[in-house]
Order: structure tokens, then sequence, then C-alpha cells
């Protein structure tokens, strides 16, 4: 398999394993043929984020265990669907972004500029 690259045009990295993400539950947002809603952008998640996905129908915040879903709390890294992600950006509660483990897809809908705009840095966690 050829290896994938993220929007620096580098490898990408894997986003998260604790909790277990991504649309093959593998810990990498990758760009899938068969996955509709594009879950390409490593986010970590805020409170304004998991609140508007919540009222916009996709509560991530509740435990489903049933489905083995710990819920989110803010600090996660999730891979968020490229659609949520631009709905929240225009709705100004866009998570930050981490641009490594983010798949180069995403680049041909969101500028590099607007991800770079909400790039995560360590500092930002709080």
């Amino acid at each position: 398999m050829a290896t994938e690259s993220n929007v620096l045009g580098t490898d990408l990295e894997p986003c998260s394993a604790d909790p277990e993400t991504g649309f093959l539950r593998d810990g990498c947002c990758r760009h899938l043929d068969e996955d509709p809603g594009r879950h390409e952008i490593c986010a970590v998640m805020t409170e304004a984020f998991l609140e508007y996905s919540r009222s916009q129908g996709n509560d991530l915040i509740t435990p489903r265990p049933a489905l083995d879903f710990p819920g989110l709390d803010p600090g996660d890294r999730w891979c968020v669907c490229l659609g949520r992600w631009i709905e929240a950006e225009a709705a100004d509660v866009a998570p930050p972004v981490v641009l490594e483990a983010t798949a180069e897809a995403v680049l041909a809908e969101i500028p590099f500029s607007t991800l770079l705009e909400h790039e995560y840095a360590a500092e930002d966690a709080t």
C-alpha cells in the first residue's frame, strides 16, 4: 500500500489511539472511497465544537458502549467529518487541526491557508 500524505505533503501521522479514531478505527484520518462521511480531519476537541456538533445531531459527548464509543472530552483528538468541520468553521467553532494527521485530500475542499489559521499548537492545550 502506498504511503498516504498529510496536508503538509509528508507522511500521514496517526491522530489518536485513545480514543481510537478514524473510519477504520486504526487511529488515522485517511481518505477512503468507502467513507461517505470523509473522516479526514484530525481535530482537537473543544467544548464549543462538541456542543455545536451535538446541536447538529451528532452527539460526540455521550458514551455508547454498544458501539465501542467512549464519548469525547475537550482535548481528545478525533477524525472529524470534512463537511462538519467546514460547517463548524462557518459557525466560528471549528476545532484546531493537527496538520500532520489530516489527510491531504481535504485540500480539494479547504484551502491550506484556512487549515493553517486553525492549526493546533501544543500551547493551545489548557
